[in-house]
């Protein structure tokens, strides 16, 4: 890690479910902003970065001082927004965090650096435990089964591990089961070699999962237990909560 961690906010305008998103108002700021300076509090990031395709997020970026690149507009994830900028970042370790969770962990993001340095990972992305059937239910959820020593062994919309001869309600009383946090640190070459070699595996492309052409490429993929869960903004109702939340909050903890 001899050239430390960035954080780069892949942020794309167009979303089908809320328009604009990432422009939104909360609090008096545009979205992406809480998460830019949310990001920004996290000791071990030594830069963070703004990846968008848009003009208009560019500008708005700016206004406020923060970093911001132009990406091409035709990139299917955000993984590949950062990963068509690779060549530019100067950062042994690249931290994913996504445009839509203004309430990110600072601490949450130093958890995860750290993690690279006790860890031959690949990548690395943090995980909570399921203790609710709405969120084992939710497709919009990323379930994962771990092995023993963290490392992933397959990321699912669908409840997974299944638990056999014991009623779905149960289920998170009865087995331990985790989701995926949104956020991802990967090392370096792993983003050029998407840009090189990697596409969309059969996995990817029937569970919507990108981090399953990740392991199907052989690439290891361990997580670390937070306890933060995710909280990103992907319809008008998760906005309202979210404006809620940082409502009743002191102003200087809203980023």
């Amino acid at each position: 890690m001899e050239k430390g961690a960035i954080a780069v906010i892949p942020a794309r305008l167009q979303s089908v479910r809320l328009p604009r998103k990432v422009l939104v108002d909360i609090a008096g700021k545009p979205m992406i902003q809480h998460v830019y300076e949310r990001t920004s509090l996290a000791q071990s990031i030594q830069h963070v970065l703004i990846a968008t395709d848009s003009e208009d997020v560019a500008r708005v970026a700016q206004d406020w001082g923060g970093a911001v690149t132009l990406t091409a507009a035709n990139l299917p994830s955000g993984t590949a927004r950062i990963a068509s900028i690779v060549d530019e970042i100067d950062a042994e370790i690249v931290v994913n965090v996504q445009g839509d969770q203004p309430l990110v962990e600072p601490e949450l993001i130093d958890e995860l650096v750290r993690s690279f340095k006790n860890s031959k990972a690949d990548i690395v992305t943090p995980v909570f435990r399921i203790t609710q059937v709405s969120d084992l239910i939710d497709p919009g959820i990323a379930k994962v089964v771990r092995g023993k020593d963290g490392r992933a062994l397959y990321f699912s919309r669908s409840p997974i591990p299944y638990v056999r001869d014991v009623p779905l309600a149960e289920w998170p009383k009865r087995a331990t089961l985790w989701a995926q946090h949104g956020i991802y640190g990967f090392r370096r070459y792993v983003l050029q070699d998407f840009n090189a070699s990697l596409s969309p595996s059969e996995l990817e492309r029937a569970e919507k999962l990108e981090q399953l052409s990740f392991l199907e490429a052989g690439y290891s993929i361990y997580t670390i237990k937070t306890k933060f869960r995710q909280i990103a903004v992907d319809t008008a109702e998760d906005l309202a909560h979210v404006r809620h939340i940082l409502a009743s909050r002191p102003q200087q903890e809203s980023g």
